[in-house]
């Protein structure tokens, strides 16, 4: 038996030996990290691509900077008749003219931070509204300003012009809409119990159209003063209201954070490489991953969040003339700022954190990833007399064109993959369309850090062979790609990407390993007709790595030792359990079972001499690696006693003292504590009694009992140990 427990334990132990003379362990099955639906594309970053309706990568339009300026955000546009373009920015409180050439430059600097409101005139100047704590001002193309409306409000958010020249002017804190005429005294047109009128645009009618925060309601105010709520919304913020020329209404609904939306706070730490450098932060952003929503439901074109934050951050409604409404677009993860009809009548949604375009299509409802802008946020659409749009951009502050055709080269760099572990790169596969002239070119970059920096790997030359081409970068935890797409007779298409991976091996371990009282053992779960016992004469079937079997009822069985246990492997490889024993003082461990699958163990102690035991549970993950790389991981359990022999009973003396019968006797066991001791007399009921010392918890207890009857009828006497083993004899 001693040299057959050796070879066992060898045997078990070799892999774990090998292991520890191999740099780096492989599993036996590679694994494959594949790209290729548009919720996958969607966590890359894209440049000059777009993520189409079927999930491929292809160009996108041409997206290109007209205008830089030096401010961090840009939260209002304006075109004037001469065809020049106004910039109302954020954190440096400046307003700039750009000539239609391209040319410009700041025309006005506020006193305060923010230009949150630009409208055009009737004279070819503008209004500008500044906040907080401003005013709206008049500045004419030679920057000219001057004051033309001081009111009591913190926040100035919005402005539009009627046919008659009077401006409306929405404020926050308070909340008002004022009506300044051309000439006379400004008057207040609307007060809500809102805390925020964030925008406000006159109807063909007339009639103002308003948005409000806190509650996020959209309303029409008549003119001659009624109100009337168009859209009640879950969310906290009416951002943009756009009056359409077939009488509906755009509006973008945001959740807001704790106050208005558009104030700047201190800049912010710098991003990755992957994203543009911000100067300030905007408070509705925020900073996970969205991927499109392809349902086609008939009420949203949406984007759905891979990890959802639980909450809405943004929604695109469409209100018919007849006050029907419609949502076109939502999203958990990106933020809208500002959203727009196209020549074609596809919707267009800018937003943050990451600046990404999103196009709405209808019949079917299908959202695609149109571009991502070289900025933070897109904060605001300009539609030109010729159909063609700008936009404008925060973090860093830019005036941008979408153009009508394709750009001509564009990238994309993928999410980071984490194998878990370091490993072994395979090969590099993907399917692509190239038309003519056209070309998709891979490259890979790998490092041991969650964010890519300095201590990653230099991108890989080009990858030639898209049915195959061994990655070079080198061994690592971490892998990302990026594909080139460079347009030909058409844009090319990517379909999918695949990577092939051999994560470094992990030794499994045991977490946990119960030691269960003696007796105890349970039913297997789910088992007809007589349950059988749990652990007990099976191996157990494949299950989950690292998940417990599912016991059943726990009853008592004496002789019984159970043991149950948990593991945990990092590859999630499929395990392998053995148990051996030891005897306390004794060099050798005995094998008890092997090639066991479920966490449970039932050992019938009876096969064994009483003792001081315990054991060694021994996990492989052998069922899952090559014989050469399986590892091994071990576990002892604290000492227990086995116990299967009742306790001893001598009988010393059964005398009279003081006319009462005494009777002497010892009770005593070699492995456990004398636990109860009872006597019964004649036909008398069981009697408890105990030891000299008054407590029976030793192996040897001596016991004097005086007996009751004044008969010579034998007592007899019955004794418990603290393992339930019991004997009963006569006191005589």
């Amino acid at each position: 038996m001693t040299h057959h427990s050796q070879r066992s334990i060898s045997r078990i132990l070799t892999p774990a030996v090998l292991g520890l003379c191999t740099l780096m362990l492989l599993g036996a099955s590679p694994l494959f990290w594949r790209v290729s639906t548009q919720d996958e594309f969607l966590r890359g970053v894209v440049n000059g691509l777009s993520v189409d309706a079927a999930g491929h990568l292809v160009l996108g339009p041409r997206n290109e900077p007209t205008f830089d300026t030096s401010a961090p955000a840009l939260w209002s546009l304006a075109r004037s008749g001469d065809g020049s373009m106004w910039i109302g920015t954020g954190s440096e409180g400046r307003l700039y003219r750009v000539a239609p050439d391209g040319s410009g430059n700041v025309i006005f600097d506020a006193d305060e931070l923010d230009v949150h409101a630009v409208v055009s005139d009737q004279a070819g100047g503008v209004f500008a509204a500044t906040s907080p704590d401003g005013r709206v001002y008049r500045v004419t193309p030679d920057g000219e300003s001057t004051s033309r409306f001081d009111p009591d409000a913190r926040y100035i958010w919005d402005m539009d012009v009627a046919q008659d020249g009077t401006l409306y002017v929405a404020t926050g804190d308070p909340a008002r809409v004022y009506r300044v005429p051309p000439d006379g005294q400004a008057v207040v047109a609307f007060e809500s119990d809102a805390t925020h009128v964030l925008t406000v645009s006159v109807a063909a009618d007339n009639a103002l159209l308003i948005g409000t925060e806190s509650p996020g309601q959209v309303l029409r105010i008549a003119p001659e003063g009624r109100a009337f709520v168009l859209l009640d919304t879950p969310f906290d913020e009416i951002r943009t209201v756009r009056p359409q020329a077939d009488g509906s209404i755009l509006v973008v609904a945001v959740s807001g954070q704790n106050g208005p939306t558009r104030t700047a706070p201190p800049p912010v730490a710098a991003p990755t490489s992957a994203t543009p450098t911000p100067t300030v932060s905007v408070t509705t952003s925020v900073t996970a991953v969205v991927v499109a929503d392809t349902t086609g439901s008939s009420s949203s074109g949406s984007s759905a969040a891979v990890t959802s934050t639980g909450r809405e951050q943004g929604a695109v409604y469409r209100i018919d003339p007849d006050g029907l409404w419609h949502r076109l677009w939502r999203s958990n993860e990106d933020t809208p700022f500002d959203a727009v009809f196209d020549s074609q009548g596809h919707l267009l949604v800018g937003t943050g954190p990451d600046g990404k375009l999103f196009q709405v299509t209808s019949n079917p409802t299908r959202t695609i990833l149109l571009g991502r802008a070289p900025a933070r946020q897109i904060t605001r659409f300009l539609r030109l007399p010729d159909g063609s749009l700008r936009y404008g951009t925060a973090n860093p502050g830019r005036i941008m064109r979408l153009g009508a055709d394709i750009a001509t080269r564009g990238t994309y760099e993928s999410d980071i993959h984490d194998a878990t572990t370091v490993a072994r790169w395979g090969t590099l596969r993907w399917r692509s369309r190239t038309p003519t002239g056209s070309r998709v070119e891979l490259s890979t970059r790998s490092g041991n850090t969650a964010i890519p920096n300095d201590t990653w790997s230099d991108w890989s030359d080009p990858y030639t062979n898209r049915a195959g081409a061994q990655i070079l970068s080198p061994n690592a935890r971490y892998l990302q790609w990026r594909a080139t797409l460079s347009a030909g007779d058409a844009s090319p298409v990517l379909t999918s990407v695949t990577a092939a991976y051999l994560p470094r091996n992990i030794r499994p371990e045991v977490t946990e390993l119960t030691v269960h009282p003696p007796g105890t053992m349970f039913q297997q779960a789910f088992s007809s007709g007589d349950p059988p016992v749990a652990g007990l004469g099976r191996r157990g079937t494949d299950a989950t790595p690292g998940t417990p079997t599912t016991l059943g009822r726990q009853s008592y069985k004496k002789g019984l030792q159970t043991f149950v246990w948990r593991a945990r492997d990092e590859n999630r490889d499929r395990l392998e359990y053995s148990l051996s024993y030891q005897r306390d003082g004794e060099p050798l461990w005995h094998e008890l079972a092997s090639g066991l699958r479920e966490t449970v163990f039932a050992w019938d102690t009876s096969t064994v001499p009483d003792g001081a035991y315990r054991i060694q549970l021994a996990v492989t993950d052998a069922p899952s690696s090559a014989p050469d790389t399986a590892l091994v991981g071990e576990r002892q359990s604290p000492i227990f006693i086995v116990d299967n022999s009742a306790p001893e009973i001598d009988v010393d003396d059964r005398r009279r003292t003081n006319g009462r019968r005494l009777l002497v006797f010892t009770v005593r066991d070699t492995q456990s504590p004398i636990q109860s001791v009872e006597v019964s007399e004649g036909m008398n009921l069981w009697r408890t009694v105990y030891p000299i010392d008054g407590i029976p918890d030793g192996l040897v207890e001596r016991f004097e009992v005086i007996l009751n009857g004044d008969g010579d009828s034998v007592p007899i006497i019955r004794a418990n140990d603290a393992l339930n083993n019991g004997v009963t004899v006569p006191g005589r």
